[in-house]
């Protein structure tokens, strides 16, 4: 379209000629006639035309950029701007446009009128011209570093070469001097000095080749960082989805840090030879050194940061600073690294987290107030093998478990005690107390449910049973409730003794109640302060009568046959005319595995029994105070030793309207209670008035259970068993005080009614299964409610008035009776002696002098 103004449109007024606006610049083209404008209509009131615009009113010239960014507007709007306003009739105010300022008005014509494609291709730049600016830069640094670099290297070389001349100059001029006193000069000397200065320029160029390579070798990485997060951040403005180069390679180092435990200290070693190698070649560059002394004074620099102090010149003082602090950044990094190694391994040393490498040792699992009993034990059993090791390891922390140990303030005889932090469900921790080589495990119950502890301890089994390489050794778990014993064998098989300790407790109790004193006998076997049981096969007794075997020992006493042919089948108290086969094991009571042997049959006189007598079994009455977990058990065992017609008194809180049904629920039937009644009461055996309302003087035996709701604290337990026990003793010491007062003057009250509860805290240990598995079958059979039992007896039963008769003659005289003596009570003596230590010599008995036996259950 031409650019000449339209000659069909009318011309302007003549009073609205455009005088103000100056002629068209003169780099615009001349074919371009710039049509001239009609001025905005006046926004004053008046209609009458203005003449005469304010300067504010003026259009501005166009700049250049405005004309670069559209040289060319579109057709239409040169036509728009050729086509002049007719001449109309005086202009009025249009309403819409009031308020709007004139260049506001014209900038939204030139914004509507444009083209919608213009204003993003004018205001958007290309990525490329944000990154040339940063390059450039860049490089722009790189080479006036390098520059500054060679200056800096061209100046410290002229510095030497200058100091060399003086040095030689000084010498040419002794030298002369020297000459001239002498009247004579030595033409070899010049000559060398020139053969010096020619080898030294070649040399030059090496050094500052060196020089060269040290400083782009540290400058490099800052550039490589540098494009790193340049192409990272051009990368993240294209892709917001994409990891960053920066991140990725900052993932890489800290995965290669940690998975390589000796990633750290390689790093610090390449970065101790990296800054020796670079020091020693910026040396070498600004030395007139040898490369092999300079890279040893750079090691010197990097080790001891005060060797510097030596350096001459600029350029050396410069180069052995930098050094002295990489050296000294290294060496500090290196204390680090050695503080956090010896840290790490006294926090592993102090929390148990170093493998034991024991073999043979006794491994513990698990943590409970029984621990310090069976530590005990233990350490007593090893007495005579010189000591051992004991392994502990629980969920708790090494400190505590050794500071608790500690406090119990016993004698381990020798035996080390190791605690480790673990959990006996993991096979590594397993492993780290080496399980595969230990010569029993102990699965200690946890305090508390029952059920959870139980199922806890079969999952140790199961972790156990898992281990790779096998068990060396057998497994005693401790258990709480009898009815998951079978579930725990079924899992662990012929590796695995349980003992209920809740359930052997129950029957000890009920032992021992009946039987004032016989606590103290089964401390001293279940425990190895004096005699235990123990198993061994002794081959020159075979062929020999069980009758001969029972006096065939002066140290130990004969009490039972693991018979080989019946798969090792524990029988106790055999028939006398039982004859020992080959395989056959002797089961005897003895102070310790190695103190006792077979000898020579001793000449012993075999008697007769005073006479036929019967133990007569009478009625009892019987009291339990509180309600125990279980207690359905110990009435069924109650029910087996009690004569017919007795009374089992039942005092606790728990409603009678809800015994019946629990001890349903607990297994017992009432139909097979042969020989007991139930009589049922309801109180609080810590309140002295409900404890009042009992006949206590007319029991023969009373029981206090640690009452069921409280049984998860034993000091809350204890506590309240103490507090009825004493209640019980004082309200029979009022009803009847002769026989209170007869009890009482019992020495020590060892064998006092109720005298036994706190002595009878040690049977329960587990030491004697521990040192030998065998040994719990025949716990088994003593606890039981059918076979042998230990007893106790009068003296009237097996000799005369006034009759002397040796250990052996009224051992021999028992077997008339199918029980076998292994030990007696003189009168007033505090405590039973098992197995005497003098068996054949002649004594004259006490009437009131008792013998514990083994015997039948009647």
């Amino acid at each position: 379209m031409p650019l000449d103004p339209d000659p069909s449109s009318p011309p302007p007024p003549a009073h609205h000629r455009d005088w103000f606006f100056p002629p068209a610049p003169p780099f615009l083209p001349s074919s371009r006639a710039r049509t001239p404008r009609t001025p905005f209509p006046s926004t004053y009131r008046s209609s009458k035309p203005c003449s005469v615009y304010s300067f504010a009113d003026r259009r501005p010239l166009p700049t250049p950029r405005s004309r670069s960014r559209s040289p060319h507007p579109p057709p239409e709007q040169q036509q728009q701007q050729q086509t002049p306003p007719p001449p109309s009739a005086p202009r009025r105010r249009d309403p819409r446009y009031a308020g709007v300022r004139r260049d506001d008005a014209r900038t939204a014509a030139s914004v509507k009128a444009a083209p919608p494609t213009a204003a993003p291709v004018h205001g958007r730049k290309p990525a490329a011209s944000a990154i040339t600016p940063r390059w450039s830069g860049m490089l722009s640094a790189a080479v006036i570093l390098l520059c500054l670099a060679s200056l800096l290297r061209r100046n410290f070389s002229l510095h030497d070469q200058v100091y060399h001349l003086q040095e030689q100059l000084a010498v040419a001029t002794a030298k002369l001097q020297s000459c001239i006193v002498g009247s004579s000069l030595d033409m070899s000397d010049i000559d060398f000095l020139y053969q010096d200065d020619n080898i030294t320029m070649p040399n030059r160029s090496l050094k500052n080749f060196s020089l060269l390579i040290s400083l782009s070798v540290l400058y490099a990485p800052l550039v490589i960082l540098k494009y790193i997060d340049l192409v990272s951040k051009i990368r993240s403005s294209r892709d917001s989805e994409e990891v960053p180069i920066n991140k990725r390679f900052a993932y890489r180092v800290d995965i290669f840090l940690s998975l390589h435990p000796y990633a750290k200290p390689l790093v610090l070693l390449v970065a101790t030879l990296l800054l020796i190698a670079l020091g020693g070649l910026a040396l070498y560059g600004v030395t007139d050194d040898s490369l092999t002394d300079c890279l040893w004074l750079s090691w010197t620099f990097v080790a001891d940061s005060g060797n510097h102090a030596n350096a001459v010149g600029f350029g050396p003082k410069l180069v052995s600073v930098s050094i002295s602090i990489g050296g000294m950044l290294v060496f500090a990094m290196m204390l680090g690294l050695v503080t956090d190694s010896i840290s790490e391994k006294f926090d592993s040393l102090r929390k148990g987290r170093s493998e034991v490498i024991e073999q043979s040792h006794t491994l513990i699992l698990g943590w409970s107030d029984k621990l310090g009993s069976l530590l005990n034990q233990i350490a007593i059993a090893n007495e005579s093998l010189g000591g051992g090791t004991i392994v502990v390891m629980a969920e708790r922390d090494k400190e505590e478990m050794e500071a608790d140990i500690a406090k119990m303030e016993f004698d381990l005889k020798g035996t080390a005690v190791i605690c480790r932090s673990g959990s006996p469900l993991i096979l590594a921790d397993l492993k780290k107390v080496s399980v595969s080589k230990a010569r029993a495990i102990v699965v200690l119950a946890e305090e508390g449910n029952a059920d959870q502890s139980d199922a806890r301890a079969l999952r140790t089994v199961l972790s156990l049973t898992g281990v790779k390489e096998g068990l060396r050794g057998h497994i005693v778990v401790e258990l709480s409730d009898l009815d998951n014993e079978v579930l725990v064998k079924l899992v662990g098989g012929d590796l695995v003794e349980t003992v209920v300790a809740h359930d052997v407790i129950g029957r000890l109790m009920i032992q021992c109640a009946r039987q004032p004193g016989l606590a103290q006998i089964w401390e001293d076997i279940l425990g190895f302060e004096n005699c235990e049981f123990y198993i061994k096969r002794w081959p020159k007794l075979d062929g020999m009568r069980f009758e001969d075997v029972l006096i065939s020992f002066p140290d130990a006493i004969p009490c039972g046959i693991k018979v080989a042919s019946h798969g090792g089948k524990i029988i106790l108290n055999p028939d006398d005319c039982y004859v020992l086969q080959e395989g056959d094991e002797v089961i005897v009571i003895a102070e310790d595995d190695d103190t006792y042997a077979p000898a020579p049959l001793p000449k012993v006189r075999r008697g007769y029994l005073p006479k036929d007598f019967v133990v007569p079994k009478s009625p009892e009455r019987i009291l339990f105070c509180g309600w125990r977990r279980d207690i359905e058990d110990m009435i069924m065992v109650l029910d087996a030793f009690l004569a017919p017609g007795s009374e089992l008194w039942m005092f606790n809180e728990v409603p009678e309207v809800d015994r019946e049904r629990k001890l349903i629920d607990g297994g017992l039937d009432f139909s097979r209670l042969d020989n007991i009644t139930l009589v049922h009461r309801e109180g609080n055996a810590v309140i002295r008035r409900h404890l009042e309302s009992l006949p206590l003087e007319s029991f023969d035996s009373i029981l206090i259970l640690a009452d069921e709701s409280v049984e998860d604290s034993a000091i809350q337990a204890d506590s309240r068993s103490l507090a009825t026990l004493l209640l019980i003793r004082d309200i029979q010491a009022k009803r009847l005080p002769y026989r209170e007062a007869m009890v009482s003057h019992v020495p020590g009250g060892a064998f006092s009614e109720g005298s036994w509860i706190g002595e009878m805290q040690q049977a329960s240990d587990k030491s004697v299964i521990i040192k030998d598995r065998q040994i719990n079958d025949v716990l088994e059979e003593l606890f039981a409610e059918q076979g042998n039992e230990m007893q106790i007896r009068p003296s009237d039963l097996y000799l005369r008035d006034e009759e002397e008769l040796n250990f052996f003659e009224i051992v021999l005289r028992a077997r008339q009776r199918k029980e076998i003596v292994i030990g007696y009570r003189l009168e007033g003596a505090e405590r039973a002696i098992i197995n005497p230590t003098d068996k054949v010599s002649r004594r004259r008995w006490s009437p009131k002098d008792v013998f514990v036996v083994i015997s039948e259950k009647e």
